[in-house]
């Protein structure tokens, strides 16, 4: 909500590991095993162990993260240092009103029309697709889909985008695929991938719904909370070992999001935002 422009993610070029599991007959026999829950669990496994402790360094200099935003280890796992907390209290745009970015990611926004499926580096989906409900889906028609795609050097914690009550967590299990770009060109992920969405009676913005997609690699979808009220700003899960994406769902006539998200969608770029940034303002 300020006059700053965000920075944006240019179109990434794919990687050539995932041209071999996407584009390769022997690479789609390995992926069959990848995207299996069990492959998952076991990748979880080895990130909690002490064996894992080595990767924390390199990783941290390739992917040029400052550790100075974190609260300090020593860390017992990569998975203790990929669930690192923010160092200073979470900050939040202030004012009544503010919708804010649940979480760090790259940032795409859509208007949700009858019968529209929504176009992300060549994959397309519906909003009942995802949901797994027509009912509830049928509610956000004329409204706005917001898409944000973590990657693995973003913080991993998200938050409650404002004030008010929630009802229960519903998962839906699924195969696990990842969200690079190579993969949307073969394989509907946001229909295959396990996600769990929460459906929130907001102070400012009426009812919203939040879906957290895991990845490749995401053992865990943790959310904190079961039925009851919740804060803005509030931490509300986080996710474990690798990529993921956060889905927001709000009614037409609930928000008016910044312009500048609008034009760069328009532009195919994503933009960059960080967990309690101001991204729109309720009418």
């Amino acid at each position: 909500m300020s006059d700053k422009r965000r920075p944006v993610l240019q179109p990434q070029k794919d990687g050539g590991s995932l041209k071999f599991l996407y584009d390769t007959a022997p690479g789609r026999l390995v992926l069959k095993a990848l995207v299996n829950p069990l492959f998952s669990r076991a990748g979880g496994a080895f990130m909690s162990s002490r064996f894992s402790k080595r990767m924390i360094g390199r990783f941290i200099e390739k992917n040029g993260i400052d550790m100075n935003r974190y609260e300090k280890g020593p860390f017992s796992c990569y998975n203790d240092f990929f669930c690192r907390r923010l160092r200073r209290e979470l900050s939040v745009s202030a004012g009544q009103g503010v919708l804010i970015s649940p979480c760090d990611a790259k940032l795409s926004v859509f208007r949700i029309e009858e019968d529209s499926r929504f176009f992300i580096k060549g994959s397309s989906y519906s909003i009942a697709d995802l949901l797994q409900n027509h009912e509830l889906a049928e509610f956000y028609q004329g409204g706005w889909c917001l898409i944000f795609r973590l990657t693995v050097d973003d913080y991993h914690r998200y938050c409650y985008v404002d004030d008010g009550a929630k009802g229960p967590n519903v998962f839906i299990p699924g195969k696990l695929h990842t969200v690079q770009p190579i993969a949307l060109k073969r394989h509907d992920i946001y229909k295959e991938n396990c996600r769990e969405y929460t459906v929130m009676d907001t102070d400012h913005f009426g009812q919203i719904v939040q879906i957290e997609v895991g990845a490749l690699m995401v053992g865990k979808i943790l959310n904190f909370h079961q039925s009851g009220s919740f804060h803005k700003g509030e931490e509300k899960g986080m996710f474990q070992f690798g990529g993921s994406t956060i889905v927001l769902l709000l009614r037409q006539g609930s928000v008016q999001l910044d312009q500048e998200l609008l034009d760069n969608t328009a532009d195919q770029l994503e933009t960059i935002v960080k967990i309690g940034e101001g991204i729109g303002r309720s009418i």
